[in-house]
């Protein structure tokens, strides 16, 4: 079924992704800004919603929890599609939420990242988009 298959590699590419940024979230740099000092001020600066955490403790709970939804959408549909397809083809709800959860990390992708997580949400959607046109037509 080409459809379980595009549903697989869409759910593999979140999956992927989120495992990626996950591990860059908490180990090595890449989510440091350039400058130490704005590392610093974050580390210093809380934001006006609460003082127990820092802007620091929220940028990295932000990312962390991000790269869990990009898991748990694959975490879902990678055994949903694999074992269990005919719940994705028999209910609307099951084949459109993936389409709708990359198309708004796709908007995000586009107004806020840069082109890597673009590029890859892009193709995942690709993928869940015509796996759904094909289960509905």
């Amino acid at each position: 079924m080409l459809e379980q298959l595009l549903i697989i590699g869409g759910a593999s590419i979140f999956g992927i992704l989120g495992i990626i940024h996950l591990i860059y979230t908490f180990y090595g740099d890449k989510f440091y800004p350039y400058q130490e000092d704005v590392h610093t001020a974050m580390q210093s600066t809380n934001p006006k919603i609460s003082k127990e955490t820092t802007m620091w403790k929220a940028w990295l709970g932000f990312n962390a929890s991000h790269s869990l939804g990009a898991i748990l959408l694959a975490a879902i549909y990678l055994p949903l599609a694999s074992y269990h397809m005919e719940i994705i083809t028999a209910e609307l709800w099951f084949n459109l939420l993936p389409v709708i959860f990359s198309l708004s990390f796709l908007v995000l992708a586009k107004l806020y990242w840069f082109k890597i997580p673009f590029f890859g949400i892009a193709l995942a959607f690709l993928c869940f988009s015509a796996a759904s046109l094909l289960i509905n037509s």
